[in-house]
């Protein structure tokens, strides 16, 4: 029966087969679910849906203050972070830092080819350039704008539209070391026969009297800016009215040049050599008792010397101590293009830097007086310093020149120290440049 124990074995071989697959069965599932456990899993699996692909935004960015490269970048991640969070947006920042005496001619070759960056720096006393231009976003309804301070509000304000917001305000004169000071029994001069006799007295004790920092020609440019308005603003007030219609010359203000010249033939020699970095840290190490630099520096000052302790005072440009005053100016405000593709997300950011929670530590980072407020931390002294001059009613508004007309100073004088141009010359030029400027506008 050959035939019948062939097919018995192929029958059995197929049972075998059967509890094996169910053998293979039971050990992947060892314990099988209830029916309503189930149930229940696959009713939720049903209703989790899978979570949308983030939307991508590339911001791209100018802000011409490289020394403070490290705080805004650490801010940006936090800001990317929250977007993420909040608005499922991936934020990539294209993030551009050009040196101060090169970022303006940057941004203007930017906007004329086209290629304006999404949100961008602008000193305030230009604001009205780019604005006339049409560059700027109407950023009146944005939610940083109520909590800003009147002061401030109104610099950024053109025609009833906030145009900017401000980032770095700041009431400013020259630095000066508080422990040089003190150890030769000098307090700030408040006349021009007053700081040469501290001059006269540093010098006496091999002390240099003024750092200069001549590389960047920004720098130097201070000099005019705190002399032309001291000047201006107690001797001259309408002159700047008069420039503007071709009635009045750089020679009505040329006392300007009392204070400047008492600081080039009394400060650190090679100053060509030096920029803002190396000269912020040779103040910090004494190498000089007096700066016209702003405290804006003091991030970079500090950071050399956190023991130092400076002072800030108005620049005398005459025995008339009435001209003796602080200047006040919001040198930073950020501006958003109006041809941005990606306003949402920039207004995002502009908004961030005024957030309740995070923006009083990157403010207080920086160094920069609270403007919102949302800002609550303590001052530093040379602040307080600043603001009892202001009390006091000696300070004056930042001067708004033409536009270019600063950037002409500053070169000119790297020129007059160089001893490449004369008084006169710088004059003329000058003169010049405003016209010039003027005419550009009409």
């Amino acid at each position: 029966m050959p035939t019948m124990k062939k097919a018995l074995q192929i029958c059995l071989v197929s049972v075998l087969m059967v509890f094996s697959l169910a053998a293979c069965s039971s050990n992947n599932n060892p314990e099988p679910a209830a029916s309503n456990g189930g149930e229940a899993a696959a009713e939720a699996t049903a209703t989790v849906a899978p979570k949308a692909e983030a939307q991508k935004v590339e911001l791209k960015i100018q802000i011409g203050s490289p020394r403070f490269k490290e705080q805004f970048e650490k801010y940006f991640e936090q800001f990317k972070a929250k977007e993420l969070a909040e608005k499922n947006i991936e934020v990539t920042i294209d993030l551009e830092m050009p040196n101060p005496d090169q970022a303006k001619q940057v941004l203007q070759a930017r906007l004329a080819s086209n290629d304006a960056p999404d949100i961008f720096d602008v000193h305030a006393n230009d604001l009205q350039t780019y604005f006339n231009a049409g560059y700027l976003e109407d950023l009146t309804g944005q939610p940083a704008i109520d909590i800003l301070y009147d002061s401030v509000k109104s610099t950024v304000t053109h025609e009833g539209q906030v145009v900017a917001l401000p980032l770095e305000s700041s009431s400013w004169g020259y630095l000066y070391n508080k422990k040089i000071f003190s150890d030769l029994s000098i307090t700030p001069p408040q006349t021009l026969d007053e700081m040469k006799a501290a001059v006269e007295k540093l010098k006496e004790n091999n002390i240099k009297p003024f750092m200069l920092a001549f590389q960047e020609s920004w720098v130097p440019q201070l000099m005019t800016a705190l002399s032309l308005g001291g000047v201006v603003s107690s001797e001259h007030p309408d002159w700047i009215e008069k420039m503007n219609k071709g009635e009045a010359s750089y020679s009505d203000v040329k006392d300007i040049f009392n204070i400047i010249d008492l600081i080039m033939a009394n400060g650190t020699a090679k100053p060509f050599e030096v920029g803002n970095e190396a000269g912020s840290a040779d103040f910090a190490n004494g190498k000089a008792a007096m700066w016209v630099q702003g405290p804006w520096n003091a991030e970079t000052i500090l950071k050399v010397n956190p023991e130092i302790e400076f002072g800030v005072a108005p620049l005398p440009v005459s025995n008339n101590p009435a001209g003796t005053m602080i200047n006040l100016s919001v040198s930073t405000t950020l501006a958003v293009s109006k041809s941005s593709k990606n306003k949402e997300v920039a207004l995002d950011l502009l908004n961030y830097f005024y957030d309740a929670k995070d923006s009083s530590v990157l403010f207080e980072e920086l160094k920069f007086n609270p403007i919102s407020t949302v800002h609550k931390y303590e001052v530093f002294p040379w602040v307080n310093e600043a603001s009892k001059y202001v009390e006091q009613g000696k300070a004056y508004q930042d001067l708004k020149l033409p536009n270019g007309v600063t950037d002409e100073q500053a070169k000119l004088l790297q020129s007059y120290y160089a001893k490449e141009v004369t008084k006169e010359q710088f004059i003329s030029r000058m003169d010049n440049a405003w016209k010039t400027a003027i005419e550009n506008t009409q």
